[in-house]
């Protein structure tokens, strides 16, 4: 395994490796983010019913070494995100070669400030590293944008179930590193 990086600094902020000491500090963000950004692509009562289990931190992210922080002065989170080789969900898949973004968020007060291009620099970084060559994500409509922008090419809409039960509408993103 590669040595860690030190923690990429931007002028007002710094991206760092998230630990588990960060569970609620990361929820509390996702709690602001989640709501606020996605309000507009989503109809309230799939907002409901998803953001529960949206917005929680995911111990397993935080302690993997491969998801990340963005921290202003004082300590305070104002973005996420990370990468893990499995697949989300339960079954925990891995290909070789192929890597999955994982919970992105920004703090709405933070967007369109380099956060997340910033953590996205952290993965694309973090994965490369340990013999990535693809990504892919299930991102919000609302993300799309932003994945378009960092590389990614959209290769369809999918229905994510949440819970097994909530119906997410998501984009299929895929990149090569």
């Amino acid at each position: 395994m590669t040595q860690p990086r030190p923690p990429r600094i931007c002028p007002r902020f710094e991206v760092r490796v998230a630990l588990p000491i960060d569970r609620d500090a990361v929820a509390r963000l996702l709690e602001r983010s989640y709501p606020a950004l996605m309000a507009g692509s989503y109809e309230p009562s799939v907002l409901a019913a998803a953001l529960p289990l949206m917005t929680q931190a995911q111990p397993p992210l935080l302690a993997s070494g491969t998801f990340f922080v963005a921290v202003v002065d004082g300590g305070a989170v104002i973005g996420c995100g990370g990468w893990t080789p499995e697949q989300p969900g339960r079954d925990a898949t891995v290909e070789a070669g192929l890597g999955h973004i994982r919970h992105f968020g920004v703090d709405p007060d933070w967007t369109r400030q380099g956060v997340a291009s910033a953590i996205m620099s952290t993965c694309i970084d973090s994965a490369r590293q340990h013999g990535i060559v693809r990504l892919q994500c299930m991102a919000s409509i609302n993300a799309e944008k932003f994945y378009v922008s960092a590389g990614f090419v959209a290769t369809g809409r999918r229905v994510v179930m949440l819970g097994n039960t909530i119906p997410f509408p998501s984009v299929n993103m895929q990149w090569s590193i």
